[in-house]
């Protein structure tokens, strides 16, 4: 291909990019949008590997074919409930990667610097650019390396610690080491004077150090950081992987790297914001690793959790005619999101009003609940958002809560001692009759206690959620 043809295919390959992201704004047109992601980044690849100054163009498919047939592999062995541990795993790979290209640009740049000029004129590829640099550029080019190896450090380790979270193999209450913050800042501040004396001209141990430094922040950020806001923290992750790759773009002089990182890390960042507001967390404080928290100890909880049988929730559903699904992680688990479309469409059938409460960060993942939503063909016009929904609970006969619990938590509004105090939320227990579809009575992911399970409106209806509702299915009519 000649530069024209390569220039032209990441142009069209970046607007495809543009259209994914716009396309995934809306459950509609989210299937369409990932087609469009798909096609983008197969043209991406195919003007790359087949460009100028390509030399290992099999070797570099081989290692596409392998990563592709991985990918295909895991994502098809991974279940639904398991899709924000592999997310973050997945943001990890970007960020090692970005500390490879990294280190690969520093010895290559090292390498050529050692050559005659009959040699540099002979090289192609990566070489080749480096070859034509200016002091200034390979100067410049230092600072792209090292905030490249940085941000894909803090990346990796970071990834890997929400990885754990997630799964459930790290524990995911926030802590820190003794000197929290400090310790944190104190590393960045050692990185940056790293910087100066790198970009000065010293060796490769700054390099090394620089990422000690920065595998220990990404650790330290993440582990600092409750159960209860992990869904920013996937969301923040993927934004940093997409400025690890925007740096490392200028390393290689790869404008659709650059572009793609940049929109990469500029939604990410906007959607870590978003879902900050619907939390009522500062964004500042959640990407900082958990400033802030508590400010005294939790409200006492009165009353006690009233359990009710298949036959009390069929009955409850039969005499009402307007009912609301909040769906939660809980649901996921269970995989019972079949059972609630068929419940749904029981239901409507029956001339029931039913509708679906969507919290932001509901689940696990921005978007956890309406992928499974739309998996079971629930109709999109009924699947509505926190802030379309909210004022209609007063007004509603019965609310079903699968499996939330922060969502769905009044404390958020009563408690000023809460770690979700000021959040806001479903306003559930406005509604005449609240059923709470759970599998025990723990507090759940984030360790907080609930009052609406002690509420007078409350019933708790306890067990596997799909093994739950699958029971209602006969006696709904």
């Amino acid at each position: 291909m000649t530069i024209g043809i390569v220039s032209a295919a990441y142009v069209s390959a970046a607007i495809l990019f543009i259209l994914s992201l716009g396309g995934l704004s809306g459950q509609e047109s989210a299937k369409r949008a990932v087609w469009y992601g798909i096609l983008g980044m197969a043209l991406a690849v195919v003007a790359t590997v087949f460009g100028p100054g390509i030399d290992n163009g099999f070797i570099i498919l081989l290692m596409i074919a392998a990563g592709s047939a991985t990918g295909w592999y895991v994502a098809k062995r991974v279940q639904m409930t398991e899709m924000p541990q592999l997310v973050a795993a997945l943001h990890s790979f970007v960020g090692l990667a970005a500390v490879f290209i990294g280190y690969n640009a520093h010895i290559e740049a090292w390498r050529v610097a050692g050559m005659d000029e009959a040699t540099r004129e002979a090289l192609t590829g990566f070489a080749a650019l480096l070859a034509h640099k200016t002091p200034v550029e390979l100067t410049i080019m230092k600072v792209e390396i090292f905030l490249g190896v940085f941000i894909g450090a803090v990346t990796f380790t970071g990834s890997v610690i929400a990885f754990g979270k997630l799964a459930g193999k790290v524990d995911g209450q926030a802590k820190q080491l003794p000197g929290g913050h400090l310790l944190n800042a104190g590393a960045a501040l050692f990185s940056l004077i790293l910087l100066v004396m790198y970009f000065n001209g010293a060796g490769a141990w700054t390099l090394i150090l620089m990422t000690l430094l920065a595998f220990f922040i990404g650790y330290h950020l993440i582990m600092g950081i409750g159960g209860a806001d992990m869904p920013v923290v996937v969301s923040m992750l993927n934004s940093y992987s997409g400025w690890a790759a925007a740096a490392i773009g200028f390393t290689l002089g790869n404008d659709l790297l650059i572009v793609t990182g940049a929109l990469v890390g500029s939604s990410g960042a906007i959607l870590s914001y978003i879902m900050c507001k619907a939390m009522n967390r500062s964004f500042i404080s959640v990407i900082l690793g958990g400033f802030g928290g508590t400010s005294g100890p939790a409200m006492e909880i009165d009353g006690e959790q009233v359990a009710i049988d298949a036959e009390g929730v069929a009955a409850a559903l039969n005499e009402a005619d307007s009912v609301i699904i909040v769906p939660g992680y809980g649901m996921a688990v269970a995989q019972a999101q079949q059972s609630v479309s068929e419940l749904t469409r029981k239901l409507r059938a029956a001339g029931k009003t039913v509708r679906f409460a969507i919290h932001p960060v509901a689940g696990r993942l921005p978007g956890h609940m309406n992928v499974l939503l739309a998996e079971a063909k629930v109709p999109y016009d009924i699947v509505l958002e926190m802030d379309e929904i909210n004022d209609d609970f007063p007004d509603t006969d019965v609310v079903i809560v699968i499996g939330s619990n922060d969502i769905v938590n009044p404390a958020a509004e009563d408690d000023p001692n809460s770690p979700i105090a000021g959040m806001p939320v479903l306003q559930v227990w406005k509604a005449k009759q609240v059923i709470v579809s759970k599998r025990g009575q723990g507090t759940g992911y984030s360790g907080i206690e609930n009052p609406l399970f002690y509420k007078e409106n409350t019933r708790m209806f306890y067990g596997d959620a799909k093994k739950s509702i699958d029971s209602l299915l006969p006696l709904v009519n």
